[in-house]
């Protein structure tokens, strides 16, 4: 008996550590709508590009920036504000259900690590469309994204870890495939998220 109370007080110091030291209020069903958005956000991109009255990244090489151009602007940002806006929701909730705090330190590192190489990232994808590399723009999308996730993975599910890994592998594709960037970008942001977000709701919310 005395035994069976010291394994159970074992794994109520285990279950605070990891309380402190993981985010836990990942979502995903999150994860599924995001993959979603990023599908569709593909789509209409590739509707501008093939139906633009010319070659999009030709006159960006020529500072000439079209209503086309901008058009694919607006696509990108409102597939990253719904994405961003459909993880922090879900994840509020998760945490109310759980009743348990959004923002612990965990949260915060788990933050910061992710944040550090996407805004590396930022910086590098613009730099490629300011020099007209647009070739490397979705794998370097692709790249960031895979080790922010990897980076950030120490302070949350296992799974997101595995989520980066198959992102550098898409890229890697990506990286030899110029032509097929915006493809490989919507199987990495979108069918990897939603197989991704799959196995997080059954494995963990089901």
């Amino acid at each position: 008996m005395e035994n069976n109370d010291y394994l159970e007080h074992l794994k109520g110091i285990k279950g605070l550590i990891e309380e402190r030291t993981k985010f836990k209020a990942l979502s995903g069903l999150s994860g599924v709508i995001a993959g979603l958005f990023a599908l569709a956000g593909a789509a209409v991109g590739n509707y501008v590009i093939y139906h633009a009255d010319s070659v999009i990244y030709t006159d960006v090489r020529a500072d000439i920036y079209s209503p086309d151009f901008f058009k694919l602007v607006l696509v990108a940002v409102a597939t990253l504000v719904c994405a961003i806006t459909t993880g922090l929701f879900f994840s509020i909730r998760n945490a109310k259900r759980s009743q348990t705090k959004l923002w612990t330190k965990a949260a915060q590192k788990a933050l910061i690590n992710f944040s550090i190489p996407m805004l590396m990232g930022g910086i590098f994808t613009i730099a490629l469309l300011w020099h007209g590399y647009f070739f490397l723009v979705a794998p370097s999308c692709l790249i960031f994204y895979g080790l922010a996730l990897i980076n950030a993975s120490n302070y949350t599910f296992s799974d997101v870890r595995a989520l980066g890994i198959a992102l550098l592998i898409t890229a890697s594709l990506a990286l030899f495939l110029p032509g097929r960037g915006l493809l490989l970008w919507a199987f990495g942001f979108g069918i990897l998220h939603i197989i991704y977000g799959a196995v997080m709701y059954f494995k963990y919310e089901k």
